[in-house]
């Protein structure tokens, strides 16, 4: 939360002046360090990530948006705040591969930390993946997979976290 207060204000600050630019937003609940393939420290950190976000325009007429979202854990492990690019493929049911850049409040240390992930720098980068369907004209739900680690680019420890959960969005 150290971090991500003030860098979440300036998001807010910066989206709320532009709304314009924007076409939808999105609120999710994702389960926190799920265990995959991707993560080397699930368990060490859990509970719920609920996260909001916002979608701009499409870019040049390519299906390629920018996105901005923040994700608050409700058990006081790591929250994070991410921008980005996400495409979307498709109308009624469609995928929506995406990949930004992430900072958190969790631990930055290459050292094994108690209850905490050791994430090995302060910046991740951040893929996504999401499958969803439009409900209605304004309204869409998506399944989302949510990756977060640096890749090895800052060190061996690179343990990533994977959170698995749901999105709606609404257009604006």
């Amino acid at each position: 939360m150290r971090i991500l207060l003030p860098a979440a204000a300036i998001a807010v600050a910066a989206l709320g002046a532009a709304p314009a630019a924007a076409t939808e937003v999105f609120a999710g609940v994702h389960a926190h360090a799920v265990k995959t393939p991707l993560s080397l420290q699930a368990g060490r950190e859990g509970g719920t990530d609920l996260s909001v976000g916002i979608r701009g325009k499409r870019i040049a007429g390519t299906p390629i948006q920018p996105y901005v979202f923040g994700s608050l854990n409700t058990s006081g492990d790591t929250n994070f705040l991410a921008a980005g690019l996400s495409a979307k493929f498709g109308n009624r049911v469609y995928v929506r591969p995406g990949l930004g850049i992430a900072i958190h409040d969790g631990s930055a240390s290459n050292f094994s930390v108690p209850d905490r992930i050791a994430f090995g720098s302060r910046v991740l980068f951040e893929p996504e993946l999401a499958i969803g369907t439009q409900l209605n004209e304004c309204v869409g739900i998506e399944a989302s997979w949510v990756h977060f680690s640096h890749a090895q680019i800052f060190g061996r420890q690179n343990p990533g976290i994977d959170n698995i959960g749901a999105r709606l969005t609404f257009k604006l």
